[in-house]
């Protein structure tokens, strides 16, 4: 899409949150997504996670199909042959879609397991989403064959033919295993002390250790310490001084995150962002600092990237696009937008979907 396309404004639009108007763009990328993602096609996967979340986010469940979603979902998953094959250094996960199921190397050759740790932490986030019932998945074989993607240094690959490695797909594995409740799948402690490593000097947390301060580095950096135990909810109500995380300076770098216009950046000198007000909200929701926040600012942000066509775009006037229309719902549910879901900010679905509650 033409990120540089400019849309006249519309002050209707940068006043009032159109529900309606955004469940009729979202139900039109459930049945067919534009030509401009075909480039996408191999994360067809993680577009269906933002597009079945974001209509639960904004109390549209009714418009999913319910046992279509689950079957299409269930089919894109890697089956080992047999026991055995759980051990052969494999990640036996999902898929990120039929042509990542079916693909070819360089010389023509079928490559028989392509799944990756994203497309299986948005498979399990999808199926949780829709109420399936996750003990029916073969979890022992996803679990053990994840093992195999951690490092000697507690990072995870996203798949076993080797990759980059970095705080996203320590999240990504700790969600996996937090959703199944089942932590076999990666050794905790070596996952914190590689988390710790990643803190800046600043107080946030950079992707890798010793990069720069980045704000969805830190929102996966606090959303897996969170989930794994290592930290309190709501830590700025009790003693931060036993924390195992800078929690002053953490809270200090995401406060600074949010700019004269209301909106919050992803670094320092950047230009604010829809999706940041979610990864770097989410992270104040959790330490318990969001209520120094200026909410109202925010708002007003975020709806000056609201389209008239429905979604949202990463900066005000440009066209929407999926992921930062999911991420502009999650931020605005996040701010308690009437008519919207709460979402559990740990693992990136409703709060109801969540815990079934």
């Amino acid at each position: 899409m033409d990120s540089d396309w400019i849309s006249p404004p519309d002050s209707n639009f940068s006043t009032h949150f159109d529900r309606d108007r955004h469940v009729r763009f979202l139900d039109m990328m459930y049945q067919l997504l534009p030509p401009e993602y075909q480039g996408q096609e191999i994360n067809r996967l993680t577009l269906a996670y933002f597009v079945i979340s974001g209509l639960h986010i904004l109390g549209a469940a009714d418009h999913v199909d319910r046992e279509g979603v689950i079957n299409w979902v269930l089919s894109l998953q890697a089956h080992c042959k047999n026991e055995a094959e759980v051990n052969d250094g494999q990640f036996y996960g999902f898929h990120g879609s039929r042509s990542s199921q079916f693909q070819l190397d360089d010389n023509a050759v079928w490559i028989p397991n392509g799944s990756h740790l994203a497309s299986t932490y948005c498979a399990l986030a999808i199926l949780k989403t829709v109420g399936y019932d996750l003990s029916l998945l073969d979890s022992e074989s996803i679990l053990k064959s994840m093992k195999n993607l951690q490092q000697s240094d507690g990072s995870f690959m996203p798949i076993h033919t080797g990759a980059e490695r970095d705080l996203r797909f320590i999240f990504c594995a700790v969600a996996i295993c937090s959703m199944f409740g089942n932590w076999s799948g990666m050794d905790k402690e070596k996952a914190k002390e590689y988390i710790l490593r990643c803190q800046s000097y600043d107080g946030g947390f950079g992707l890798i250790p010793g990069s720069e301060s980045h704000g969805g580095g830190t929102y996966c950096a606090v959303a897996s310490l969170r989930l794994m135990g290592f930290i309190e909810d709501d830590v700025l109500s009790k003693s931060t001084s036993s924390c195992i995380i800078n929690v002053p300076l953490l809270l200090d770098w995401s406060l600074q995150r949010q700019a004269i216009d209301g909106g919050f950046q992803g670094r320092s000198n950047k230009p604010t962002d829809t999706c940041y007000a979610f990864w770097v909200g989410s992270v104040l929701k959790i330490l318990g600092g969001y209520k120094f926040i200026d909410k109202k600012a925010l708002r007003q942000f975020l709806l000056t990237c609201q389209s008239k066509y429905g979604g949202f775009s990463k900066f005000p006037g440009q066209l929407p696009e999926l992921y930062h229309s999911y991420y502009g719902f999650s931020a605005l549910s996040l701010l308690e937008e009437p008519g919207m879901d709460p979402i559990c900010v740990e693992l990136g679905v409703t709060a109801f979907d969540a815990t079934g509650l």
